[in-house]
């Protein structure tokens, strides 16, 4: 059944408890710059996540640990700048939070001085609570992450279903109780079974964004490349692509080639 949507300006931390609490599901996708980030924002998507993603999607690295503080920096202050309603969350790098919550803080402020910012994801349960309040103390909105945490990949040795034993699912709905209790306003479950999603979903008032999680969570998130089919080496069962930009461009951009080679770009009309 479909809900009716309230129409909102501008979407707050705020709003998206309410949209939990009245049963719309939350849009989220990642964007990494000025221009995407104006066309998702004027596309209605709620939130836009600045995610260290671009270390791969932007950069070519094969995980997301090399991108540092800097390079997030210039990527969050890239999409606010091209953002008028979404809220704008920016992923904290590997390295700028997991070993001392004064560094953590230290990060979390540079990022939102310099960027505009909105509010920060962080990755993790209990191992980093300590740096997740020091910044929420702070006065900076926190969206956590809980799941498959790229961040960590080395340490689970691939990128595979997480949670599927009951030890490590019994953690991650503690360590989702315990993110909504120490003040995060959201908490992002990534690639995890359904049926669990879906519980933590329901245990918490918070909203709980799905990548791999199924349709049982408040709301979902994808990467922009996969979902536009820009990036085809990326399969994914959870991931659908609504289009085959991939494809697309490189036959525009062959056929661009093509004319300039044969001299049929300009034409008469094309030039002064």
């Amino acid at each position: 059944m479909s809900v009716a949507k309230k129409d909102y300006k501008r979407i707050t931390t705020k709003s998206l408890i309410e949209m939990k609490a009245n049963g719309e599901k939350i849009s989220m996708l990642t964007a990494y710059d000025f221009t995407m980030a104006k066309i998702v924002d004027a596309a209605g998507v709620d939130v836009i996540l600045v995610g260290d993603s671009a270390s791969n999607v932007m950069a070519g690295h094969e995980t997301t640990l090399p991108i540092t503080l800097d390079q997030m920096i210039y990527h969050a202050s890239s999409v606010v700048r091209g953002t008028t309603r979404a809220l704008v969350v920016v992923d904290l790098p590997f390295g700028t939070y997991q070993s001392d919550p004064k560094e953590a803080l230290r990060s979390s402020i540079r990022i939102m001085k310099e960027s505009g910012a909105h509010a920060l994801k962080l990755e993790g349960g209990s191992e980093i609570k300590e740096s997740i309040k020091k910044i929420l103390h702070a006065g900076i909105p926190v969206m956590g992450h809980l799941g498959l945490t790229p961040q960590s990949i080395y340490k689970f040795g691939s990128y595979t279903v997480r949670a599927k034993e009951d030890a490590e699912a019994e953690k991650l709905i503690e360590d989702a109780k315990m993110l909504e209790r120490i003040g995060c306003f959201a908490v992002v479950l990534e690639k995890i079974p359904a049926a669990l999603a879906q519980k933590v979903a329901e245990s918490i008032s918070i909203p709980v964004i799905g990548i791999g999680a199924g349709g049982g969570v408040d709301g979902q998130v994808l990467v922009i490349h996969d979902m536009l089919g820009m990036n085809n080496e990326f399969s994914p069962r959870f991931l659908r692509r609504y289009m085959n930009l991939y494809e697309d461009m490189t036959k525009a951009i062959g056929h661009y080639a093509d004319d300039v080679k044969s001299n049929d770009f300009p034409n008469e009309k094309e030039q002064y």
